[in-house]
C-alpha cells in the first residue's frame, strides 16, 4: 500500500474513533509520589512545584502561564541509557540525541496484574515472558515490551504506591534474566506501572537494578509510572513515549499515548 495513502487512513481512523487513543499517564503535580533513596547514595528528587507568573492579573492580563520546579524522572517518565551509569557513554543516549523514530512502536502488554496482586513483590521471569508469547505470539525486534500489574491504582498515595517499610519498598517487577531475555530479542525498551522500571528488591540482585542496569547498557530505554495499561490488548497497539528534547537529559517526564482498534 502507498505510504502517504496509509497515513490518510490512519488519520481518517482517529477521526472517527475508530482508532482510540489511551492515556498512560498519570497527572504531574505537587502530590507526584516519587523515589526515595537511601541516603548515602544520593539526594531525592524535589517534589514537583507548579509556580504562577501570571494569570490574567497585573503580571499578565490577557494570559496565564507557569514556571514549573521537577526532576527529569518524575510522575510518568523515560528514563534514556545516560540515566546508568552502565549507558553513560553512548553519544546517543541523552533526551536530545535518541532518534525520534525510537519513541513510538508497537507494544506487548504482559499481564501480571492478579501475581502482583496476590504478591507485591512478584518477578516476571523468562518462563513467564515463553508462557505468554506461546499465547500471543512472539515479541518482535523494535517493540516496547510492558508489564502491566495495575499498581497505578495506587498512585495517588505515595505511601502506597511505594509500599516500603523497615525492609524496602515492596513492588512488582523483572528479573535480571528476564530483562537480558528480552535484550537478547532486541526490543525497544521495557515499561512498568511502579516508581521505576526495576522491582522493589532489585537492589538485591545480581547485577543490582537490573532494569536499569542491563536495559541503558545496551541502549534501551525505560519508562515507569505507567497508567492504564489494563486498557490495551497484549498485542497490537502502537505506544509513542516522547521525553523533552532536554539537553544533555538523562529522562524526561511524558505524556505516554497507545493507539489502540477502537471498541
Amino acid at each position: 500500500m502507498d505510504t502517504q495513502k496509509l497515513l490518510g487512513e490512519v488519520a481518517g481512523q482517529l477521526l472517527s474513533g475508530a482508532i482510540k487513543v489511551v492515556d498512560l499517564t498519570a497527572p504531574l503535580g505537587p502530590d507526584t509520589p516519587l523515589i526515595k533513596l537511601p541516603p548515602e547514595l544520593a539526594v531525592d528528587t524535589p517534589k514537583v512545584e507548579i509556580h504562577s507568573i501570571s494569570r490574567y492579573d497585573k503580571n499578565g492580563p490577557w494570559w496565564a502561564w507557569n514556571w514549573l520546579k521537577l526532576g527529569e524522572h518524575s510522575g510518568t517518565h523515560f528514563d534514556a541509557p545516560q540515566h546508568w551509569i552502565s549507558g553513560k557513554d553512548y553519544p546517543d543516549g541523552a533526551t536530545d540525541t535518541i532518534p525520534a523514530q525510537n519513541f513510538i512502536g508497537p507494544v506487548n502488554v504482559i499481564d501480571c496484574s492478579k501475581e502482583a496482586a496476590a504478591d507485591h513483590d512478584f518477578l516476571l521471569t523468562v518462563d513467564h515472558i515463553k508462557a505468554w508469547e506461546a499465547k500471543h505470539g512472539a515479541i518482535n525486534a523494535g517493540e516496547w515490551v510492558v508489564m502491566r500489574t495495575d499498581w497505578y491504582k495506587r498512585n495517588g498515595s505515595e505511601a502506597e504506591f511505594l509500599n516500603a517499610n523497615e525492609t524496602g519498598p515492596h513492588t512488582p517487577g523483572p528479573t535480571a534474566e528476564a530483562i537480558q531475555f528480552l535484550i537478547g530479542k532486541d526490543i525497544k525498551g521495557w515499561g512498568s506501572e511502579t516508581i521505576g522500571t526495576d522491582a522493589g528488591k532489585a537492589g538485591g540482585m545480581e547485577p543490582p537494578f537490573p532494569a536499569h542496569t542491563l536495559m541503558h547498557k545496551a541502549n534501551r530505554y525505560g519508562l515507569a509510572s505507567l497508567c492504564n495499561l489494563d486498557q490495551l490488548p497484549p498485542k497490537g497497539a502502537i505506544l509513542i513515549a516522547a521525553p523533552l528534547k532536554i539537553e544533555h537529559g538523562t529522562g524526561s517526564p511524558i505524556r505516554a499515548l497507545a493507539l489502540v482498534a477502537g471498541r
